[in-house]
Parts: structure tokens; C-alpha cells; sequence
């Protein structure tokens, strides 16, 4: 998506995951704190589709979305804390995770909870405020919206999806995008 009017030219960037420096942009990645694939099996597979998009895009609150380190974008992928930390600042990242899951009543497992709290005991004690968002979620009517896999961000690439059995999907630079690429609204996201 290009921006208009509002042309960043010059500027310093640090990844707080391994706490790379840049100054070109092109560097760095904005980083779904939670991912989408942990989001969609955390509760938002439930949502309906505007929902999903504005979770995907949600700017009511600094932590969901932040500027890293490409490789360090890449090293977590869609892992949770129980399977990826950050190298440094893993107090702020537990932080923000846990705020991110509240704003977004988005369901914490086992494993994940474990390791939440075992970082979490070394970290100072902290009291998060936060904003919940608005959840619509899909009627059980069967609308379409959010609740058929063929919105399913597991796929990292539309060609998996095909063989699975949905699609078509849209291809991005960043796989997690096409969850919401739905150009033409008519249900069926990827389309070429």
C-alpha cells in the first residue's frame, strides 16, 4: 500500500526484539505483537470479518503493532511466547503480549500461560491499563463471514491453501496479510 502526503525520508529505527538499528525503513517490519495465525486459534476464528480487519490494523493501542528488525519479524513468524522470546526486553514483550490478549479476549493456553508467568516472574510488577476493543463475532447462521476455513491464516502461502482445498489467496510480502486481503467482497480472499 503506498502512502500519499506523508513521505518518511529521514529517520532512526531500533528493534526492540535484538535491538538492531537502521535508518532505512525498508529494514524493518511492523510486527503483529500477537500474530494473526495465534490470534485466529486464540478465539479470533470466531470473529466476523471486520473484526478480524481492525485487529489487523489497530492503531487504538501502541502494542499490537510494532517496528522490528526484519529478521527478527521473521525468527518469531507466528510462534507465541512459549515458543519465541525476544533477545532483549522480554519483560516489555510479556508485557505487551498479555496487554494485546485483553484488549482482544483472546484465549491464553497452557503452555503459553506457563511461560507467561515463569518470564514474568522476574519482571518488576507492573499495572497494565487497557482499552478492551469491540468483538463482533460471525453468526452461527453461517453468513460466511469468519467462520469457514477459507479464512484460515495458517497458510503461509496461497499455493498451500490451493492444495488444501481453499482459495484462491492473494500473495504478499508478509503472508499474514492475505487473512484480510478480500478486494472484491465477495467472500473468497487471494483472488488473482
Amino acid at each position: 500500500m503506498s502512502v500519499r502526503g506523508c513521505d518518511v525520508r529521514v529517520g532512526k529505527w531500533r528493534s526492540y526484539y535484538d535491538y538492531q538499528v537502521t535508518t532505512r525503513s525498508s529494514d524493518f517490519d511492523i510486527d503483529h505483537l500477537v500474530p494473526l495465525a495465534e490470534a485466529w486459534d486464540s478465539g479470533a476464528r470466531r470473529w466476523r470479518g471486520d473484526t478480524r480487519q481492525r485487529y489487523a490494523n489497530d492503531l487504538g493501542d501502541s502494542r499490537s503493532l510494532v517496528a522490528v528488525s526484519a529478521s527478527s519479524n521473521r525468527s518469531k513468524s507466528d510462534q507465541d511466547p512459549a515458543q519465541w522470546q525476544p533477545r532483549y526486553d522480554k519483560c516489555t514483550y510479556v508485557r505487551q503480549w498479555v496487554a494485546v490478549k485483553t484488549r482482544w479476549a483472546l484465549e491464553v493456553n497452557a503452555a503459553e500461560k506457563q511461560a507467561l508467568l515463569s518470564r514474568a516472574s522476574h519482571c518488576a510488577n507492573t499495572v497494565l491499563t487497557v482499552r478492551r476493543a469491540s468483538i463482533v463475532t460471525a453468526s452461527a447462521s453461517g453468513s460466511g463471514e469468519g467462520t469457514s476455513g477459507s479464512n484460515d491464516p495458517r497458510f503461509s502461502y496461497c499455493y498451500q491453501a490451493v492444495a488444501a482445498g481453499y482459495g484462491p489467496y492473494y500473495r504478499s510480502r508478509d503472508p499474514e496479510y492475505w487473512w484480510y486481503t478480500e478486494g472484491d467482497a465477495d467472500g473468497v480472499v487471494c483472488e488473482s
